[in-house]
């Protein structure tokens, strides 16, 4: 038997939502893109959203929206995708690796503390695994020391800590619609705030900056304006080609609409997990998984000898992932490695195990098989 380690959850429904906007003739950015926005602002409880092609672009747009001076700090997880550091380096400013949480691979409030310096503008926590940073700690801390608090979504959506949805704690959310997250769009992300001053410039700024997209003009004329210059557009900023286009939101609105009942079967497979592993000394699970309001896009252990688990694992059958190498690790990201002892140690051991809405009971207990059989010496 083959396993898959992701898979989207996806069928007749999306293609029939993708179906009508076939018979619109409408693809690009139009009107599903703003009914996904104003649906996702209302499930998450913020009171703007602006819909883009990826959660790199959001976090992208989300640091640009302050406009921090050149050579500013930012401070991101040593533990994460390079998307969040990306980020950094596109707004010309300096990341700053910060070590992780040993017991839940998020950011580090301890080595914030001491990596903080007069020079660091924002900090952008990761809810690593889907695992939720303790937010209300962490944004107090930033007040205190007024930065901006970006959360950086992409492993979570329809997670809660607190009973607050994940990416609204901070002062802006990024949210990852990529294929294998908790919901997708094929690819796509989505930028959340609560300050339509500070978010709707972001509109122009992912559409190459102009002040009125195509479908804003296309509205106006099906109004019966009489205006002539209808057309005309102003572009007062740079801007990227970011925006999220009518088949990506055809397809977010009925995945939005599975979202939560996708988190809980993920819950219910997760518990699975967790009690066939309970009793093993070669293999614990990376993060303390908590089964309520949560929104855990991976499934991800801890092993000794983690090639040769891999190895075992993938003669079954069985597909892994590691997530991640450390990002001061890279070539790109070196000459701005700090001490991050944790990430550096910890990431040798973690495997991310098949975790996904659609997995069959045969499957999970394949899984779970092939996990136990491993002799762990």
């Amino acid at each position: 038997m083959k396993v898959r380690l992701f898979k989207p959850s996806v069928g007749k429904e999306e293609l029939e939502s993708i179906q009508d906007s076939f018979k619109s003739a409408w693809l690009g950015l139009g009107p599903k893109v703003t009914e996904f926005e104003q649906r996702w602002s209302q499930y998450i409880g913020s009171k703007e959203s602006v819909g883009v092609n990826s959660c790199t672009a959001a976090l992208h747009l989300a640091l640009a929206a302050y406009r921090f001076p050149e050579g500013k700090k930012v401070l991101v997880p040593a533990l994460t995708f390079a998307s969040t550091a990306m980020a950094v380096l596109y707004n010309r400013l300096i990341p700053v690796f910060v070590d992780v949480d040993e017991t839940t691979l998020g950011i580090s409030l301890e080595d914030l503390d001491r990596k903080c310096d007069k020079d660091c503008v924002a900090v952008m926590p990761v809810h690593f695994g889907g695992h939720p940073v303790p937010m209300d700690e962490l944004v107090a801390w930033a007040k205190s020391r007024g930065l901006k608090v970006i959360e950086d979504c992409a492993h979570t959506a329809g997670g809660k800590y607190k009973g607050k949805s994940l990416g609204t704690w901070g002062d802006i959310g990024c949210y990852s619609f990529e294929e294998k997250k908790c919901m997708t769009t094929g690819d796509g992300g989505m930028i959340s705030f609560d300050d339509p001053e500070l978010l709707n410039p972001l509109r122009h700024v992912r559409w190459i900056g102009i002040n009125k997209d195509t479908w804003v003009r296309y509205e106006q004329s099906e109004m019966g304006s009489s205006d002539t210059n209808g057309w005309y557009y102003e572009i007062s900023d740079i801007g990227y080609k970011y925006n999220m286009n009518d088949l990506m939101a055809s397809i977010g609105l009925v995945q939005l609409q599975k979202l939560d009942a996708m988190n809980r079967r993920r819950e219910r497979i997760i518990g699975q997990y967790l009690n066939a592993i309970k009793d093993l000394d070669y293999i614990h699970p990376a993060i303390p998984y908590h089964l309520q309001d949560s929104s855990y896009w991976a499934f991800i252990v801890r092993v000794q000898d983690r090639e040769r688990f891999i190895a075992h694992m993938q003669a079954r059958g069985v597909s892994t992932g590691v997530h991640y190498m450390p990002l001061p690790m890279q070539p790109l990201f070196m000459k701005f490695a700090g001490a991050t002892p944790v990430a550096e140690s910890i990431w040798k051991q973690l495997v991310t195990l098949p975790l996904f809405p659609d997995l069959t009971a045969e499957e999970i207990e394949h899984v779970k098989e092939s996990i136990r059989s491993y002799d762990g010496e």
